[in-house]
């Protein structure tokens, strides 16, 4: 089973930037997509960004214009770049793979906390 390590997570100032990673264990182009999602205290997991085998990205509506999901074939990593950070972006956030047939894969979170 392939396997998910994020990393780049941590405390940052508002109106910073971060950048997270997640490298996988085997070939990225196995999976229909990648993706981060985010969890905070007390609310549910929610979908960030998404990439897919095609490179097709999409967007959380809040994080639109302010994270860029990419990837590196070379390394079997996807990258979430992080910009204008905010309060509200405070969370854990997980790097995600979903087969062809539908199976989740998940990382084990890195948290990313967004204070002055």
């Amino acid at each position: 089973q392939v396997q998910l390590v994020e990393s780049g997570g941590g405390l940052v100032q508002p109106e910073g930037s971060l950048r997270l990673s997640c490298a996988a264990s085997g070939n990225i182009f196995d999976f229909a997509a990648l993706a981060w999602y985010r969890q905070a205290p007390g609310k549910q997991r929610e979908l960030v960004a998404r990439i897919t085998n095609t490179g097709r990205t999409s967007y959380l509506d809040s994080v639109k214009e302010r994270f860029t999901i990419s990837r590196d074939s070379a390394k079997n990593t996807i990258h979430l770049q992080m910009n204008s950070l905010k309060p509200e972006d405070t969370a854990m956030y997980y790097c995600n793979a979903r087969s062809w047939g539908g199976t989740d894969i998940w990382g084990q979170g890195t948290q990313v906390t967004v204070s002055s």
